[in-house]
């Protein structure tokens, strides 16, 4: 799994190969990603679920931390963070957010691990709590904006990763500051006006 993610980090989940991950694990078997995970699918999925507990433990602590709080900041941090801080346990250089984002960036495998994560309790409570402390909002704008939110945790700390892996970063070298910035930036997200819509009869702006 971890030659894997390496290799997936890299070069992105199409671009590897079953045999490729043997070898840079120094398995004589090249059918071992099949012998041990089924496919290079299973693999995958085994590789997300792996993350899951550390990350998990965190947000419960987070949670007791937090619980009762009517400031929507808390509640977001409780998303941000337990990602940041097991990245950060992982040391430099690491590969886990750049192959998540790969992950994610797969349609049929970001379906199935995004199903996978809200069933996870710590996940659906941080989930619930933050949402009855949002104002309400057309259903279609809320599921954007979480998706916004959901991109800008993978895909920063998938850049941050890359970063500090190559020595090129010029920001920072902590990653509680890109926790703080992460969450600053998801909580305006979520709390911004939205525009309405435009009147019946009236054009568009095409810009």
């Amino acid at each position: 799994m971890d030659a894997a993610e390496r290799l997936f980090a890299v070069h992105g989940l199409a671009a590897v190969s079953s045999r490729q991950i043997s070898e840079a694990a120094g398995q004589g078997n090249n059918a071992a990603v099949g012998y041990h995970f089924g496919s290079k699918t299973g693999l995958i999925r085994t590789m997300i679920s792996r993350s899951d507990g550390p990350i998990e433990q965190i947000r419960e602590r987070l949670l007791a931390e937090v619980a009762g709080s009517d400031d929507v900041r808390d509640w977001v941090g409780c998303l941000v963070y337990p990602v940041t801080e097991y990245l950060a346990s992982l040391g430099t250089p690491s590969w886990h957010a750049r192959f998540v984002a790969q992950v994610m960036t797969d349609p049929v495998l970001r379906e199935a691990v995004s199903a996978a994560a809200v069933d996870r309790p710590p996940l659906r409570r941080t989930l619930d709590e933050l949402g009855r402390r949002l104002p309400e909002l057309p259903r279609d704008v809320r599921q954007e904006r979480d998706d916004m939110a959901r991109l800008l945790i993978v895909h920063t700390c998938a850049e941050r990763e890359r970063a500090l892996a190559e020595g090129t970063s010029a920001l920072h070298p902590a990653w509680r500051h890109t926790a703080v910035s992460l969450t600053d930036a998801i909580t305006g997200l979520l709390l911004a006006p939205v525009t309405p819509p435009p009147r019946t009869g009236s054009k568009e702006n095409p810009s």
